[in-house]
Order: structure tokens, then sequence, then C-alpha cells
């Protein structure tokens, strides 16, 4: 619960922030996304013994940065994009909230090869909590018109698509820590450990959307 606690209030403290950047945009938001990059490749750096996967990493990454810039300012659909920023962000944030509240409540059998604290209650927590917070945002903000069935079930497997790359990252990075002895990649946010521990899902839903949305 001690962990728990933390974890609400840095998130309480550093999302406003994130989200005021995000909005103002302009050269703040290209400032914020550099930061955190320099961050996110110093963590790596640390975690990854092997130098050959390090430079995978980093390009992951890397592209991963860009992809979130790419979709803050995309003008290939014709919605406002930082709610679509936003959408995606609060999506891959539901599932890792819900994932951890449902399995440190539910508990149940783990994901012992991959990671010893990954539950399957908390993939239905994940799933559930993002479906929840996604169309909650989708009605206030009308992002993508919901007003028929189609559209609902549409945005349903948008919403659950979202929420099982960002699962399928955080479990990835889960198993390159524990192949490496390593709880987390960092302690720079209270916690949550490292930066790469709050953004993992992020790294690989942004690319796969970046290239769903503008290319495909």
């Amino acid at each position: 619960m001690n962990e728990l606690y933390k974890r609400i209030l840095s998130s309480l403290v550093i999302a406003p922030i994130v989200i005021s950047i995000s909005y103002i945009g302009s050269v703040y938001f290209i400032l914020l996304l550099a930061l955190l990059f320099i961050i996110a490749a110093y963590e790596l750096y640390n975690l990854m013994k092997n130098k050959f996967f390090f430079i995978l990493g980093l390009i992951l990454i890397l592209f991963s940065f860009y992809s979130a810039y790419n979709l803050r300012y995309s003008t290939y659909l014709n919605i406002n994009h930082f709610y679509l920023f936003l959408f995606i962000i609060l999506i891959c944030i539901s599932t890792d909230i819900g994932g951890y509240t449902f399995g440190k409540i539910f508990k149940g059998p783990k994901f012992k090869i991959i990671s010893p604290n990954k539950t399957y209650s908390g993939v239905a927590g994940s799933f559930t909590l993002s479906l929840i917070i996604g169309f909650i945002f989708l009605k206030i903000f009308d992002l993508f018109q919901i007003n028929d069935l189609f559209n609902y079930r549409l945005h349903f497997f948008i919403i659950i698509f979202i929420s099982l790359i960002s699962q399928f990252g955080d479990l990835t990075i889960s198993f390159v820590k524990r192949l490496n002895n390593l709880k987390d990649t960092g302690n720079i946010l209270p916690g949550h450990g490292g930066l790469l521990d709050r953004i993992d899902g992020m790294i690989f839903v942004f690319p796969i959307l970046n290239i769903f949305i503008n290319y495909v």
C-alpha cells in the first residue's frame, strides 16, 4: 500500500506537468521529449548488458519518441490531435493502474517465467479499467464521434488493441529486467521506479499507432 500511495502521489504531480506541456506544444513539447529520451536512454544503457541489444533498444525508443511527436501533430485524421495524444496516454496509464490494482487485490496465478509480479487478474484489470476510462474520455470529448453500435464496437477493439500492446511492452521490459536481475530500471519516480518502468507500454504503443494511422 505504501508503494501504491507513492505511485498515486507521484502521478498526481507528474501527470499535470506532462499534459500541460503537451497541450502547449511547440518547442516546450520538443524539449520535454528530448529530456525524457535522455533519461530513458541512460536507464536502457544501465539495463542492457549486451551492447547490440542496447543499440536495438535505443533505436526503438528513438522511434517511439518520434512517433509520439508525430501523433501529437499528425494531420492524417480530422480530429484534435492533442486529444488523440492524450487518449493514447490515458489508455496506457489506465492499463498500468488497472493491472497493478487488480493484481494486488485479486492476486491469483502469475506469469512466473516472464515476470514474478504479473498476474492474470492484472491482465483482466488492465482491459477493464482501460475500457472504462477510454469510453468516458471518448464520450466527454467525442473524439471519434461515437453515434451508433458499429462505432461502439470499433472503439471497443481500438481500446483493447492499445491496452494489449501496452501490456506487451510492460511484459517485455519486465522480462528484460528479470534477465538482468533488476527490479526497476531506475529510481527517478517514487512508487514507479525508473522512467522506463512508467513508459514501457507507451514505447511500443506509439510506434505501432504511428505507422497504422499515418502510413496504413
